[in-house]
């Protein structure tokens, strides 16, 4: 089983704001690229929180879903 969650996210570097977060500097998503079973994502106001790592194929659905509008 592979890893679903990352306890500290700050052990981590490399973190980014999602494109998907708004222009509210409190209100966002980060993710981090290249990790190695799947894509971690975390609070920006949380930053020493947890992070929830999502295998790889589900965030590409995620993603998938957003950008085609798609609510259900």
């Amino acid at each position: 089983m592979s890893e679903q969650a990352i306890p500290d996210a700050t052990t981590l570097i490399g973190w980014r704001k999602s494109s998907h977060s708004g222009n509210d500097a409190d209100s966002c998503l980060e993710v981090l690229d290249g990790y190695p079973s799947g894509v971690p994502v975390r609070d920006s106001k949380t930053a020493d929180g947890p992070a929830l790592v999502i295998p790889s194929a589900g965030w590409s659905s995620f993603i998938d879903t957003i950008k085609n509008g798609q609510t259900s």
